[in-house]
C-alpha cells in the first residue's frame, strides 16, 4: 500500500462533530481532497467553505474516496455507517483503507474488519484522546488497532491528527487502549470534582489551589483543561457526558467479559449516570461538578452561575 499524500489520496470524512470538525480541517488544510457527509448539513457548511465537497449518504464518500474516516457518536452510528445499505462496506473499493476514529465496541472493530477484509477493504480502529482542545491543536493521541501496513499507508494523515500513534496489536486493540484510557480518565474526573468541593467547603481561593495543585503531583490534562471550565461556568461539551456514559459502558461490559471487578469505574459511571437524570448528558464532562456537589446537598455556584446565562 502506497503511503496517502495530497496529491494523489482522496479522503472521505463521516461524522463533523465537536473533535470531527476540527479533525477534518487539518486534511483540508494539508491539501487534501475532501468529501464529507454528516447528519446535520449545517455541521459541515465551514468545512463546505474551505474546500470539502458534501454527499448525502456514506456510500457515496466511499466511492469517492481512498481513505475514509468515521468519527461519530455511539457504536449503533458505527454499524449503520459502515454496514447499512447506504454504507461503507457496500461501496467501498478494493483497497479502501476506513479509520475508524469512534470510540467504540472492540468486538464491533473486529467485526469490521472481518467483513472488510472479504471484500478487498482494509479497516482500522483509531480511537483518540484529547478532547477538543487537542482535536483543534492537531495534538491528539491515537491508538490504532489493524493491519500495520493499512496503518503505514495513512500515517501520514493521522500525523495532522495527532502527535502520539501508538499501533496496539490487531483488529480491536486500539478500542480497549481507549477503554484503559477512559478507565483513568473517570477516576480522575470523579477525583477532580471531589476535590473541588471540599476546596470550596474549606473556604479556599478555587483559582489558587489549582495553581497550587496543578504543579505538583495531582496534576493532569483534566485538571488543566477542565478545572477551569468549572470555575469559569463553562459546561460546554470538549467531550459529551452521553457519549463517556457510553464509554464507560463498554469498558465496563469488557471488564466483565475478561472477569475483571472495576468499582472505581462503576462508581464513576454511577455518578456520570446521575449528571444525566440531572439533564446535563449533552453537556461537557465536567458537567459532573454539578452531580457531585449535588450529593453533599451543595448548590455549586458554578451550577448557578450557568443557570443564570
Amino acid at each position: 500500500m502506497e503511503h496517502a499524500n495530497p496529491d494523489d489520496t482522496r479522503i472521505g470524512w463521516i461524522g463533523t462533530g465537536v473533535m470531527g470538525a476540527s479533525m477534518c480541517g487539518h486534511l483540508l488544510d494539508a491539501g487534501y481532497a475532501v468529501t464529507v457527509t454528516t447528519r446535520t448539513p449545517a455541521k459541515a457548511e465551514a468545512l463546505m467553505a474551505r474546500g470539502a465537497d458534501r454527499v448525502t449518504t456514506p456510500g457515496e464518500v466511499a466511492e469517492r474516496s481512498d481513505v475514509v474516516f468515521v468519527m461519530v457518536g455511539f457504536p449503533s452510528d458505527v454499524r449503520e455507517v459502515v454496514f447499512g445499505d447506504a454504507g461503507i462496506v457496500e461501496h467501498a473499493r478494493p483497497g479502501t483503507i476506513v479509520v475508524d476514529m469512534t470510540t467504540s465496541e472492540p468486538t464491533l472493530a473486529v467485526e469490521i474488519a472481518r467483513v472488510a477484509e472479504a471484500r478487498g477493504v482494509h479497516a482500522l480502529d483509531a480511537p483518540v484522546s484529547g478532547g477538543d482542545v487537542g482535536a483543534r491543536a492537531g495534538e491528539l493521541s491515537i491508538m490504532v488497532g489493524g493491519d500495520p501496513a493499512a496503518l503505514d499507508a495513512v500515517t501520514p494523515c493521522l500525523q495532522h491528527l495527532g502527535t502520539t500513534i501508538v499501533h496496539h496489536g490487531g483488529p480491536g486493540t486500539g478500542q480497549h487502549a481507549k477503554m484503559v484510557n477512559q478507565t483513568l480518565i473517570a477516576g480522575t474526573m470523579v477525583s477532580m470534582c471531589e476535590a473541588l468541593l471540599y476546596a470550596h467547603r474549606a473556604g479556599l481561593d478555587l483559582d489558587a489551589v489549582l495553581r497550587s495543585v496543578g504543579a505538583g503531583a495531582a496534576g493532569s490534562r483534566s485538571l488543566t483543561n477542565l478545572a477551569p471550565r468549572i470555575l469559569a461556568g463553562d459546561l460546554e461539551p470538549g467531550f459529551y457526558v452521553d457519549h463517556f456514559v457510553k464509554d464507560m459502558g463498554i469498558a465496563l461490559d469488557e471488564s466483565r467479559r475478561m472477569g475483571l471487578t472495576l468499582p472505581g469505574l462503576a462508581l464513576a459511571e454511577r455518578l456520570y449516570r446521575e449528571a444525566q437524570a440531572q439533564g446535563l448528558g449533552r453537556k461537557g464532562t465536567q458537567a459532573l461538578m454539578l452531580a457531585v456537589a449535588a450529593l453533599s446537598d451543595v448548590e455549586w455556584p458554578v451550577g448557578e452561575r450557568q443557570s443564570e446565562s
